[in-house]
């Protein structure tokens, strides 16, 4: 029975993040098509920096959760209070940092307009991150999947219908104003069940409701302390895999950097499976079971590495395969330079899809700083690389760097989680 209900869980959240990603790969088809290769470079560009700042905005909070309540259980309602407090902290300096961005010189006054609306946006992820994190905790899977899927869905269908049915001709400021729309309607309706979490009314999965800690709530000084890994590692992440778009941007034009996204887009439908199993569904388990289920804990990693590598292989092969048939169909002819850019993206699809199942076991106990050092180090690496190809080789100087800073990280990976989470396990290799 147990199967079959995480099967049936997991089902449902690919289900729901198939329709969510589904979306947002439709609203990159049609803006792309829409717009043309500079425009949505320009949009790709502040897309992207609005993600890196949603990242600083929540700066590990709703990941922290899941760490303090798989290691504390009941008494983790203790740190919901002062953690949001640190969420408003950060929100407010990267606002101010926003509204700075916008009064520099290098940035035309579409895209000063665009990062300008796109704070409600940033707010909006936050609030959806924070309440993702609940859900999980809850094992609540099937709100979950709807929770994730449907700020990108109603984006869609608000684009899509505009543009197919009523005939709206959108400006890319028109765009901006719907992710706004879609921001704000989905902190409104967060705002409730975050309440309710800081007053312990939730349902909480795998803990005792009777062992609640009589431990004093945390200052503001101790949260910093525990999510900080959390949210250095979420912008580290961000730094190797996306921001070479803004390189691009900046270095190579909006052209490229246009090219470029057409391109990433595709892999990062293929990387939802991976990362709703580890990071959605595994993750509060991983937690658990790093504490009190040595041997649960490792028999999962191991099968999750040799499938893992299977699937990347695999994806590799069809990537490189069919490129040439989908790129034309599905984003335009003007779009034939991106052809190139993905079947060098794809072969780092093997060394992403394996780190997925070695990077979730860095993040339990106290693991999560030493991955944050090497997230960090791999992140300098992959800027000095982008800076060095990309004036060279425009945006295949990027996919060039993104390959090398993917398969440098899952070795190091591999070495951190041999040496440091299975110790005990006294393993020569991590496929067994």
């Amino acid at each position: 029975m147990k199967y079959k209900f995480a099967l049936k869980s997991l089902s449902f959240l690919w289900a729901g993040a198939l329709i969510g990603s589904g979306s947002t790969f439709v609203i990159y088809m049609i803006l792309a098509r829409k717009l043309g290769p500079n425009l949505f470079g320009i949009f790709s560009n502040v897309l992207a920096i609005s993600l890196i700042f949603s990242l600083i905005a929540g700066f590990g909070v709703s990941k922290t959760w899941l760490k303090l309540f798989g290691t504390e259980g009941w008494g983790g309602v203790r740190w919901i209070k002062p953690s949001l407090r640190v969420v408003l902290i950060t929100l407010l300096c990267v606002i101010l940092i926003v509204l700075l961005l916008t009064t520099f010189d290098f940035n035309d006054s579409t895209t000063k307009e665009l990062l300008l609306l796109m704070i409600f946006h940033i707010i909006g992820y936050s609030a959806i991150e924070l309440v993702s994190s609940k859900l999980q905790l809850e094992e609540n899977y099937y709100q979950l999947a709807l929770w994730q899927l449907l700020p990108n869905l109603s984006r869609l269908i608000i684009i899509a219908s505009g543009y197919y049915l009523f005939r709206i001709s959108y400006s890319i400021r028109d765009i901006g104003l719907i992710y706004v729309f879609v921001g704000l309607v989905f902190t409104f309706l967060g705002i409730n069940q975050i309440i309710k979490m800081s007053k312990g009314e939730f349902s909480l999965k795998g803990h005792d409701i009777n062992k609640k800690s009589t431990l004093s709530a945390p200052t503001i000084k101790n949260v910093f302390l525990e999510v900080w890994p959390f949210g250095l590692g979420g912008v580290f992440a961000f730094i190797y895999v996306q921001s070479d778009i803004i390189i691009v941007k900046y270095l190579a034009g909006d052209e490229q950097a246009g090219f470029y996204n057409a391109s990433f887009i595709i892999l990062s439908i293929i990387y939802t499976f991976p990362s709703i199993l580890y990071q959605k569904f595994l993750m509060p388990k991983f937690h658990r079971w790093a504490n009190h289920e040595r041997d649960k804990f490792y028999r999962v990693y191991s099968k999750g590495n040799r499938l893992m590598l299977f699937c990347g292989i695999i994806m590799l092969f069809l990537v490189i395969l069919l490129s040439n048939f989908f790129i034309p169909i599905i984003f335009g002819e003007n779009y034939q330079e991106s052809i190139g850019l993905i079947n060098i993206l794809a072969i780092t699809l093997p060394f992403q899809l394996v780190a997925f199942s070695v990077a979730s076991t860095l993040v339990t106990k106290d693991n999560m700083i030493r991955k944050v050092r090497y997230m960090g180090l791999v992140a300098i690496l992959n800027i000095i690389l982008n800076l060095y190809l990309v004036p060279k080789y425009q945006a295949k100087g990027a996919a060039i760097a993104t390959v090398i800073s993917n398969a440098i990280l899952l070795g190091i990976y591999f070495y951190a989680a041999r040496r440091y989470v299975f110790k005990d396990k006294n393993s020569t290799y991590d496929f067994q």
